[in-house]
């Protein structure tokens, strides 16, 4: 049955489409703003947001579990040192999406994330 199935699938297939949330998770990590599309932007939200809150303890375990979903150690280094410490007295809403218009080749809503 087709019941709450509702995840964005991006037009890609599974493996390219985890390897692409990655990729963006990271960038958004490390240089704390990218510009993507809005559909983009709404499926790494929840997920960065669940990273941040993880960066809270600088614990081993806390480290191993942002390394499953981080390519490098800088991002991880950076989400535990910098990024952790900053948000640990906010209770969620990390992350803002900026509306920028629309892309000229393709129409494509563009947005800015960024963190709060």
């Amino acid at each position: 049955m087709y019941h709450l199935k509702n995840k964005k699938t991006l037009g890609r297939k599974v493996g390219p489409r985890k390897a692409l949330t990655k990729n963006l998770a990271q960038s958004l990590v490390l240089y704390e703003k990218i510009k993507t599309t809005e559909t983009k932007a709404k499926c790494i939200k929840p997920k960065v947001e669940k990273m941040v809150t993880r960066a809270f303890g600088n614990t081993l375990h806390n480290r191993r579990e942002l390394m499953k979903k981080l390519l490098t150690k800088n991002a991880v280094k950076k989400l535990l040192e910098v990024l952790g410490p900053r948000y640990k007295d906010r209770k969620g809403g990390y992350l803002r999406i900026v509306k920028l218009g629309e892309r000229k080749g393709d129409g494509a809503k563009m947005v800015q994330i960024e963190f709060v």
